[in-house]
C-alpha cells in the first residue's frame, strides 16, 4: 500500500505577508531566551577569574596562581574541578534538551520556553547564596536544564514565526540576545570584581534571575505558532486567524495549505528520532550533528568562558582582563547585528565563507605568537599582549558574524515538521555534548598543548569551512515547509532524498508505507 502526500505548493512559492508589530513583539520575547545562554556563558568566565570565588570554591587553583611561580603560565588555571563547575550546564543541558523535544512536540514551543525560563530562575537562585561547591553545582545544572529547553524551543520559535524573507534576520536575533547576555555578564562582573569580598561574585550569578524573569514573563504573553498549533491537531481555525494576525494580511491560504499538508504528513510519524535514520532524512540528521559540532571546534567556547582567565594568561591583571572581555562581547554583539541585516541578502554560505576565513587566519596568528613570544614563565610585551588582544578580538567578531547566529538558524530552518522537533533535540544535544567536552579539557590542552591549542582550533576552522563549501547548499528566501527542493537539487544529498525508497512527482512524495 501507498500514500501521497503533499510536500508543499509551487517549489517558487513566495508567500503573502509583512513584519507586523505582533510578529516582531512576539520574535523579540522570544529571543531574550538567547539572554539566558549568554549570560550565563559571560558571568561564569568572569566569577572564575575573581580572587574571593576562587579562595572560596577553588582555594588550590588561587594558590597556584598567587603563590607558586614555578607553575607555567599555562597552566595556572588547570583544575578539573574548576572546569566541572563551567560546564557542568552542558552536560545537564543535553539531557534536558531531549526532555525538551517531546514537550516542544506534543505541548508547543510557547510551554518549552517557560519551562526553561523557571529551570534558569531556580539555578540563579541556588547558585547566588551556594556556600558549597555542591550547591554551586546543583545550581549549575538547574541553569543547564532551562538552557536546553531554551535552546531547543526559542530557534524553532522564531524559525516558524518568522515571514520566509526574512527568517535570517529574525532567527539572528537570537545569536544577538546571546552575545548582549554575555556583554551584560562581562559588565556585570567588571562591576563586581571591585567588591572585595563574597558579594561580588553573589551578585554576578545571582542576577542571572534577571533575564529568566523576563523570558517567563513575556512568554506567557506570546502566542503559539500556528505550525505548532496545527501539529498538535487544535483548531484549524485559530491556527489561521494567528497566521493572518502575525502575517499581517487575509490572503494567507498557500501557507496556511503548506503547514496543514506538512502536519498530515507529520501525524504519520510515530517514532521520529527512529525516522530520522531513514535514508530520505540523511542530508538533515548529518547537518543536526555537523553544524553543532563544527560551531563548538571553531574554540569560541571557551574564548567565551574563560575570555578573562585567557587575558589573564597573556598578563593581563584582574580588572584589565575583566575589561577587555567587555570590550569583546561588545564587538561580537555588534557583528551579529550586522549579520542579521544582510543574511538574507547576500545569503547563509557567503557569510559561512567570510567568517571561516578570518577566523583561520586569527587562530593560526594566535597560536604562533604565543607559541614563539609566550614561555613558561614570564609575561608577554606590552606590544605583543595588545596584538594578541586585537586577534582574539577579530576571531570573536568574525564568529559572531557568521557561526555564532547561523549555527543556530541553519539548524532551525532546514528540518521537515514531522522530525523539527526531535532534529532540533539533536542539534542542541550535540552542541551541548561537545561544549562540557571542550569546556572540561581546555584547561587541560591549554596546560599541554599550550599555543598550539590555537593552531588545533584553526585546522577545524579550515575543515568546517571547506563542509559547508562541498554540503551544504543555499537556503535564503526559501519557505521552511518547501526546503526539501535545496536537497534534490544539491550534486550530493539528491542521491538520498531521490533515490531513498520515494518518488518525487510534481509535489508530491509516495512512499511505501511501513507496517
Amino acid at each position: 500500500m501507498a500514500v501521497s502526500v503533499a510536500i508543499g505548493g509551487s517549489e517558487d512559492v513566495q508567500y503573502n505577508g509583512k513584519i507586523t508589530w505582533l510578529v516582531l513583539l512576539s520574535c523579540v520575547i522570544a529571543a531574550s531566551g538567547g539572554l539566558l545562554f549568554g549570560y550565563d556563558t559571560g558571568v561564569t568566565g568572569g566569577v572564575t577569574s575573581m580572587e574571593p570565588f576562587l579562595k572560596k570554591f577553588f582555594p588550590g587553583v588561587y594558590s597556584k596562581m598567587e603563590n607558586d611561580p614555578n607553575t607555567s603560565n599555562y597552566c595556572k588555571f588547570d583544575s578539573q574541578l574548576l572546569t566541572a563547575f563551567s560546564s557542568s550546564l552542558y552536560m545537564s543541558g543535553l539531557v534536558a534538551s531531549f526532555s525538551a523535544s517531546r514537550v516542544t512536540r506534543d505541548y508547543g514551543r510557547k510551554p518549552s520556553i517557560i519551562i526553561g525560563g523557571v529551570a534558569f530562575l531556580a539555578g540563579a537562585a541556588i547558585g547566588g547564596v551556594a556556600y558549597n561547591i555542591y550547591m554551586l553545582i546543583c545550581g549549575r545544572l538547574l541553569l543547564g536544564v532551562g538552557v536546553g529547553f531554551a535552546n531547543q524551543s526559542v530557534p524553532l520559535y522564531l524559525s516558524e514565526m518568522a515571514p520566509p524573507k526574512y527568517r535570517g534576520a529574525f532567527n539572528s536575533s537570537f545569536q544577538i540576545c546571546i552575545s548582549s547576555g554575555t556583554l551584560v555578564a562581562y559588565m556585570v562582573n567588571y562591576g563586581t570584581e571591585m567588591i572585595k569580598n563574597d558579594w561580588g561574585w553573589r551578585i554576578s550569578l545571582s542576577t542571572a534571575a534577571i533575564p529568566a524573569s523576563i523570558l517567563i514573563v513575556g512568554a506567557l504573553l506570546l502566542p503559539e505558532t500556528p505550525n505548532s498549533l496545527i501539529q498538535q491537531g487544535r483548531d484549524q481555525h485559530k491556527a489561521k486567524t494567528i497566521l493572518q494576525r502575525i502575517r499581517g494580511i487575509e490572503n494567507v491560504q498557500a501557507e496556511f495549505d503548506d503547514l496543514i499538508t506538512a502536519s498530515e504528513a507529520s501525524r504519520t510519524i510515530k517514532s521520529p528520532f527512529k525516522n530520522i535514520l531513514k535514508r530520505r532524512y540523511r542530508p538533515q540528521l548529518v547537518m543536526s550533528i555537523a553544524i553543532p559540532f563544527f560551531q563548538q571546534v571553531t574554540g569560541i567556547t571557551v574564548i567565551s568562558f574563560y575570555a578573562p582567565i585567557l587575558f589573564r594568561t597573556i598578563g593581563f591583571g584582574e580588572s584589565a582582563s575583566l575589561l577587555s572581555a567587555v570590550i569583546l562581547s561588545i564587538s561580537g554583539t555588534g557583528m551579529t547585528i550586522l549579520a542579521s541585516f544582510i543574511v538574507d541578502k547576500l545569503g547563509r554560505r557567503v557569510i559561512f565563507h567570510i567568517g571561516g576565513i578570518l577566523m583561520f587566519v586569527t587562530q593560526m596568528v594566535i597560536g604562533v605568537i604565543m607559541a614563539v613570544k609566550l614561555k613558561d614563565q614570564g609575561a608577554l610585551s606590552q606590544g605583543c599582549s595588545i596584538l594578541l588582544v586585537i586577534l582574539i578580538y577579530i576571531y570573536a567578531a568574525a564568529f559572531s558574524f557568521s557561526w555564532g547566529p547561523l549555527g543556530w538558524l541553519i539548524t532551525s530552518e532546514i528540518f521537515p515538521l514531522e522530525i523539527r522537533s526531535a532534529e532540533q533535540s539533536i542539534t542542541v544535544g550535540v552542541s551541548f555534548f561537545f561544549s562540557f567536552l571542550i569546556g572540561q579539557v581546555f584547561l587541560v590542552m591549554l596546560c599541554h598543548l599550550k599555543s598550539a591549542t590555537f593552531l588545533f582550533f584553526g585546522v577545524w576552522v579550515a575543515i568546517m569551512t571547506g563542509f559547508v563549501y562541498f554540503l551544504l547548499p543555499e537556503t535564503k528566501n526559501i519557505p521552511i515547509e518547501n526546503m526539501e527542493k535545496i536537497w534534490r537539487e544539491h550534486w550530493f544529498w539528491n542521491r538520498f532524498v531521490c533515490d531513498g525508497g520515494q518518488e518525487y512527482e510534481g509535489n508530491k512524495i509516495e512512499e511505501p508505507f511501513l507496517h
